[in-house]
């Protein structure tokens, strides 16, 4: 009788036993899978890449920081030039010759002032864009396509130019007093509008775009919107080879023209697994609204700008006004000194402006490792990004001078994901980027 009761107690006892040593085992299993160090894996991919590219990209790189200083200080020159030559005032004189029109003064004035800033930094632009970039083995397009491109940049120029350099004086005329705060807003509309119009109209005039085709890479892009709420039907391919081998892709447009983009490149040189981790990259900029969060961001920096603008421009134009044939803030001879104070501005809040950018690509890696689930082709495809971008900087040297997370700081985030995601994401692989193949093509 005790040993039937025993019989009838044992499966009671087994399932105890088993419900204590379940925790146990899975942790054990946990503990045996999940062995992937963050940081030596990132150590690993930066370690696939031959020193000769590391110290090519490094160099190309860092030198940009120093091309930053130097258009800094050649925009300062031709402004200093204009003014001290007094050559502002004749171009003003001239415009208020050929017509009593104020805007169309204004326009008259920019087209002589843009020319003068074009043909004197030209030297600069062809070996900043187009001898430096070769160079490095960043470029694929001749010379004549190239300058074809700057002609049509030039062109926008003028014409976008002249338009806000009128808009923006007809409110300085209008109301002198408060010209500081409304012209920050006819800034903050005008860059709207060209955002609004750019998916559409302007960025077209660069680059032939075309819906994405293949299936294969097309049908898993629009799964990934759909699932994390983008009513996507399109993906947009722009034919960049014909001007450089950089992998690139955006997130464009304001207020309904909003498009998702992937450069030929990217559908080129990468796997599909890194396709998906650049528009889960792309998807986050959307679904998290930085286009409109950074509207806020720079309309905030623009009021505060004009404010610096309305203080300096009057305690120079105290000082060195008469001398420079300039009659006050709404005489258009002044906007060499207006450029030349709002530049310095911006000189110097580079590290700011970057900081803010480079914390919304942050959090954009962040929401495609989870939308995309892959942190190896996240991994793969910041190795191909660090052919431009120097791949392992100094905290400091990042804070100042990257507007994105540096590649290593990138591998890493991917990599602490998949070792806190480790069965979903796979068994960890040695990575194998600088052969990866051109698997994929538009």
């Amino acid at each position: 009788m005790k040993g039937m009761k025993l019989v009838a107690l044992l499966p009671a006892a087994l399932t105890l036993l088993a419900a204590v040593a379940a925790p146990r085992a899975v942790a054990a299993q946990a503990a045996s899978v999940s062995k992937l160090d963050p940081v030596a894996a990132t150590q690993t991919y930066l370690a696939s890449v031959p020193a000769d590219k590391r110290a090519r990209s490094d160099a190309y790189f860092e030198g940009g920081y120093w091309l930053q200083l130097w258009d800094f200080l050649i925009g300062a020159g031709i402004a200093l030039l204009l003014l001290t030559r007094r050559w502002s005032g004749r171009m003003r004189d001239f415009a208020e010759r050929l017509t009593r029109r104020k805007p169309v003064q204004t326009f008259v004035y920019w087209a002589q002032y843009f020319a003068v800033i074009v043909l004197i930094s030209l030297p600069m632009t062809i070996y900043e864009g187009f001898i430096r970039e070769h160079a490095y083995g960043l470029a694929t397009q001749g010379f004549g396509g190239w300058l074809g491109d700057q002609a049509k940049g030039w062109a926008l120029g003028l014409v976008f130019g002249g338009v806000f350099v009128a808009l923006l004086y007809g409110v300085i005329r209008r109301v002198p007093r408060t010209w500081w705060l409304w012209g920050s807003v006819v800034t903050i509309v005008f860059l709207a509008f060209v955002q609004f119009i750019a998916p559409v109209f302007i960025m077209p005039l660069f680059n032939k775009y075309t819906r994405l085709a293949d299936p294969v890479v097309r049908e898993p892009i629009l799964q990934m919107a759909r699932a994390n709420g983008i009513d996507a039907t399109d993906v947009w391919v722009a034919d960049a080879s014909r001007q450089s081998t950089r992998v690139s892709a955006n997130v464009s447009g304001f207020l309904g023209t909003e498009r998702i983009t992937l450069n030929d490149n990217l559908l080129n040189r990468c796997s599909l697994a890194e396709i998906e981790a650049v528009m889960g990259h792309e998807m986050g900029h959307y679904v998290m609204n930085h286009v409109y969060k950074g509207f806020l961001f720079f309309a905030v920096v623009a009021m505060i700008g004009f404010a610096f603008l309305r203080w300096a421009f009057d305690v120079v134009a105290r000082r060195k006004g008469e001398a420079w044939g300039i009659r006050g803030i709404g005489d258009v001879a002044g906007l060499p000194l207006l450029g030349l104070l709002l530049s310095v501005f911006f000189f110097v809040l580079t590290p700011i402006t970057n900081s803010y950018i480079r914390i919304g690509e942050i959090e954009a890696d962040m929401y495609g490792l989870n939308a995309a689930r892959q942190p190896d082709g996240e991994a793969e495809v910041d190795l191909k990004l660090g052919e431009y971008r120097k791949l392992d900087p100094g905290n400091i040297e990042e804070i100042i001078f990257f507007d994105h997370p540096s590649g290593r700081n990138r591998i890493l985030m991917a990599m602490k994901w998949k070792a806190e995601n480790l069965p979903a994401a796979g068994p960890t692989s040695s990575p194998s980027p600088a052969s990866s193949p051109a698997v994929l093509k538009p």
